[in-house]
């Protein structure tokens, strides 16, 4: 069988061949794994602003259904794979790139999605029996929260591992029909990692509040959750922009939110309300994460010569570097008046934002300098340095999955 003759700059000089058809196109599975990667990632900044603006009124929100709807998608999916797979008759292809799990039968990702699935159902009742008991959230990530996310999460890589195996099956193939559809996967992929680059900043949002950006917590946690992903993405994907696809798909579906949600209108139901909210009430801007990630993927097209722990090291500084000359004056140029417009949002508050809050009085929140700042700064490099070194190493190995 050919290798592949696709013009990518990280193609493997040894892959491993399957078996499969020599005429390609992206499966059912995978177009409609990303729509429910898609609906879990809108419902989730529609949930959040749901509970900013109106207040948990109801578990039965249309925020939460979009939420959900990506568990009931991922279960129907990989049921389907599974029993197709284990009991029905399946193309030979699809069989050929299914592994064996406790009998089943299905790709590697129709598992770890089901896993996921299974997740997000599950922290349904325990989310509605925690406000019950506890009331309101006083922390997005709540331990029903945690669990949802995680089973976001864990339906997103394995949706991006359905797209990664039929793309590197399809790159072996090397004839001309399969260059369309491993172009097709290969934008799929970067949008799903795009994703999940978006879910890594909602996870880390308490760290990453507009008031905190000047305090080195907020470098901390982008250093150890965002180079891993990057340097995963930049070699499973086989695209030297890869790391900046992906930040640039969670800038746009940031500002998108900013833009949109606040054309609908809404009302608190909860109290006590201490600033008059009559439409929704979107996220903050985004951290200006496309900078530090043109900057790795520049780096990494002129360091393919290097040793794997050379890379890491130059990468984990280079991030934090120029996320911090870019982020830190952009954070203060976001507390002051010019930012105070419909597209960087500055001019929207939670109903529950007291007046004497630092949001409110759009005041940095305990800022660090001198050696403090330095040393925290230093931290959030070699963390992601470390992130790095194990993004690459998995996504090298990720160039070898076609299961």
């Amino acid at each position: 069988m050919a290798s592949s003759t696709f013009p990518t700059p990280y193609a493997d000089k040894q892959t491993s061949t399957l078996v499969v058809s020599k005429t390609w196109s992206v499966p059912w599975y995978i177009w409609w794994g990303a729509l429910a990667v898609t609906s879990a990632s809108i419902g989730g900044a529609w949930d959040v602003s749901w509970h900013r603006s109106i207040g948990r009124d109801t578990f039965w929100t249309p925020a939460h259904m979009a939420i959900y709807a990506c568990g009931v998608l991922a279960a129907i999916i990989c049921g389907y794979l599974m029993l197709a797979n284990t009991f029905g008759r399946s193309s030979s292809s699809l069989r050929a790139a299914s592994v064996n799990v406790l009998g089943f039968r299905a790709p590697l990702g129709a598992f770890i999605a089901a896993w996921g699935g299974i997740a997000m159902i599950t922290s349904a009742p325990f989310d509605n029996w925690w406000h019950a008991a506890y009331g309101l959230d006083v922390k997005i990530v709540s331990p029903p929260h945690t669990l949802l996310i995680l089973g976001i999460r864990g339906v997103g890589v394995g949706v991006l591992f359905l797209i990664l195996a039929a793309m590197n099956r399809c790159a072996v193939e090397g004839s001309q029909p399969n260059e369309h559809t491993f172009k097709t996967l290969q934008r799929l992929l970067l949008y799903i990692g795009g994703l999940f680059v978006t879910g890594q900043m909602f996870f880390l949002i308490e760290y990453t509040w507009d008031v905190q950006l000047h305090s080195a917590s907020a470098y901390i946690a982008m250093g150890i959750g965002l180079p891993v992903v990057f340097a995963m993405l930049s070699q499973a994907s086989r695209y030297k922009w890869a790391a900046t696809s992906a930040a640039m798909v969670y800038m746009f579906f940031a500002i998108a939110e900013i833009l949109i949600l606040p054309l609908f209108p809404a009302q608190p139901k909860l109290g006590p309300v201490f600033y008059p909210v009559t439409h929704m009430v979107p996220a903050k801007f985004p951290v200006l994460i496309f900078a530090p990630a043109l900057a790795l993927d520049l780096l990494w097209q002129r360091t393919r010569s290097w040793k794997p722990w050379m890379v890491a090291l130059a990468s984990g500084f280079l991030f934090m570097a120029v996320l911090f000359l870019v982020e830190w004056p952009f954070a203060s140029f976001l507390l002051s008046k010019a930012s105070e417009n419909r597209f960087f949002g500055t001019i929207y508050f939670d109903y529950n934002s007291r007046p004497d809050g630092y949001d409110r009085l759009r005041l940095f929140f305990n800022p660090d300098q001198g050696t403090v700042l330095f040393g925290g700064l230093l931290r959030a490099a070699i963390y992601g340095s470390i992130g790095t070194w194990i993004g690459l190493s998995f996504g090298r190995w990720m160039r070898s999955v076609q299961r």
